[in-house]
């Protein structure tokens, strides 16, 4: 619970529910891994298509989660996801300075690649295991998984990434809709349908986000956009970071 009288907020409470499905997702991929490790062979080439696997019903998750970032919904999902959209857009009553926004967009961006550069270098470390036969494809398969818990720690409890963006919290964040990239690029050298569809469509989300926050950098500017502010804030995923700024 939250301090000063306020209770979690329901959106805060539906994502917490959500990391807990995901804790469970990831334990019984683990449990799956280790008594029915041939269950993660889906995973190879074109097996995909040659039984049903526990593993379709991941893929099926994860892609019906990156068609959710694609619509404007109303289903809980936090605005830091939804701002690209003009629905959440809530102009300020001032003029917008744009030669600010501008600078905020050109300094998030470079603070963004620097993350990208980061989990790029990952990404080539974890291929070359996986080349070399250090790791195999049920583990890359499993560490995506856990990088899909990761996502919603990062959301709900500390961020390390905002070591690096700097911003206030999730609201407000650069990347949040990198999120599904992050998680699947590093299975890319698995080079097979499971790995590639995922990785293509994490890629679609993400070439979105990007075209959205250059042809509409006043949605994802909190002096532009009212709906990012804490005052505004509906959604209370950060608590930890603006509950000061919220008095």
């Amino acid at each position: 619970m939250q301090k000063n009288g306020e209770g979690i907020s329901k959106t805060r409470g539906i994502y917490f529910s959500r990391l807990i499905v995901r804790i469970i997702i990831l334990i019984i991929a683990i449990m799956i891994f280790i008594f029915d490790r041939d269950k993660f062979n889906i995973a190879d080439g074109w097996k995909f298509f040659d039984e049903f696997s526990p593993l379709h019903l991941l893929w099926g998750v994860w892609m019906w989660d990156m068609i959710l970032q694609l619509i404007p919904v109303k289903a809980h999902i936090s605005i830091g996801s939804q701002k690209m959209f003009k629905s959440l857009f809530v102009p300020i009553k001032e003029k917008i300075n744009y030669k600010n926004l501008k600078q905020h967009i050109k300094d998030t961006t470079a603070s963004a690649y620097k993350v990208m550069i980061i989990w790029i270098a990952l990404t080539i470390v974890l291929s070359i295991l996986h080349i070399n036969g250090i790791i195999d494809t049920a583990v890359m398969i499993l560490i995506s998984t856990f990088f899909y818990v990761c996502d919603l720690i990062c959301v709900l409890i500390w961020c390390p990434f905002r070591l690096i963006m700097k911003n206030r919290c999730c609201t407000t964040c650069r990347i949040f809709n990198w999120d599904h990239l992050m998680m699947f690029l590093p299975i890319i050298a698995v080079n097979s349908f499971y790995s590639w569809s995922l990785v293509i469509f994490s890629f679609v989300i993400w070439l979105v986000w990007e075209i959205c926050v250059f042809t509409y950098p006043e949605r994802f500017w909190e002096n532009s956009n009212m709906a990012l502010r804490c005052s505004e804030c509906t959604d209370k995923l950060c608590t930890q970071y603006c509950r000061k700024l919220r008095k």
